[in-house]
């Protein structure tokens, strides 16, 4: 699987830009996707089928609620209204071989004209209430099943901060896809000779979704961290660093393969070492 990621920048500190070279810059990388959309040459996937495919390969959910410190629970609420539309739009997408899946392609842009609500939206090392907020976590689910299938992973994009401690983690730091609509995109590429359908649901606690195709999965992946550190910069911020590591394995337990997967370098917006006892 190659690494889509960008070249890890030499310093994190924050560079405060104004709110009209933000707007600029969203303009602009929003027209470059819709002309990569149009004339990348890229054949992408939009077949759907409501029967699943008979061969589960990988399922994993995620936890619907989690009580974030200074946010607002209603967010949380919202994000989950979110969800279902975005995955009413995603649920039975099959790649066929040699497709690319796009996850706003499939989506669209998130408006209230679909319904969307405001949810938190993750906003330079903060958060803030966006219409459509909340769907990194689909976003994240997909990019998290997807390591463990023979698809590529041929655009994902590293979140740039740490915005929340540690909380029941139970998948590696740096694990997830942030996304942006449109020019922070998920896409997925199916190099094999077989159909692969993605389904997704929302339910009462987890958001769950699936990778299904038509033969059976023939390895089995295992994705682990190494080089797990936090230092302090020299202008006295605090950075996360890792690299995420995969390993395929054949049936009898045989380890065939082992790679780098991705290197994951975020600006913590906490204070990492607190002393024992110390309250958040």
């Amino acid at each position: 699987m190659p690494n889509p990621t960008r070249k890890l920048p030499v310093s994190l500190k924050p560079v405060p830009r104004s709110r009209l070279r933000l707007a600029a810059g969203r303009t602009y990388y929003t027209g470059r996707r819709y002309a990569a959309w149009l004339l990348g040459g890229q054949k992408y996937a939009s077949h759907r089928q409501t029967e699943p495919l008979p061969h589960r390969i990988f399922r994993h959910g995620t936890i619907l609620m989690r009580r974030l410190r200074d946010v607002d629970m209603q967010l949380q609420v919202n994000k989950v209204t979110n969800l279902r539309i975005a995955a009413e739009r995603l649920d039975g997408i099959v790649i066929r071989p040699g497709e690319t899946f796009s996850y706003w392609k499939t989506i669209g842009r998130p408006s209230r004209r679909k319904g969307y609500v405001d949810g938190m939206v993750l906003h330079y090392g903060g958060f803030k209430s966006g219409t459509g907020g909340g769907l990194c976590q689909m976003s994240n689910l997909i990019y998290w099943m997807t390591l463990h299938t023979p698809l590529e992973v041929s655009e994902r994009h590293r979140h740039s901060y740490d915005v929340f401690p540690d909380s029941n983690r139970t998948q590696p730091f740096g694990s997830g896809a942030t996304c942006s609509y449109n020019y922070l995109d998920l896409q997925i590429f199916n190099p094999t000779e077989h159909d692969y359908q993605l389904c997704v649901s929302v339910g009462e606690e987890q958001l769950l979704g699936e990778w299904r195709c038509v033969s059976p999965a023939i390895h089995t992946y295992e994705i682990y961290e190494e080089d797990h550190r936090m230092t302090q910069e020299y202008w006295g911020g605090y950075v996360r660093e890792n690299v995420i590591r995969r390993r395929m394995i054949a049936p009898g337990g045989k380890v065939v393969d082992d790679r780098e997967i991705t290197r994951n370098r975020a600006l913590m917006m906490y204070t990492p070492f607190l002393s024992p006892g110390a309250e958040e």
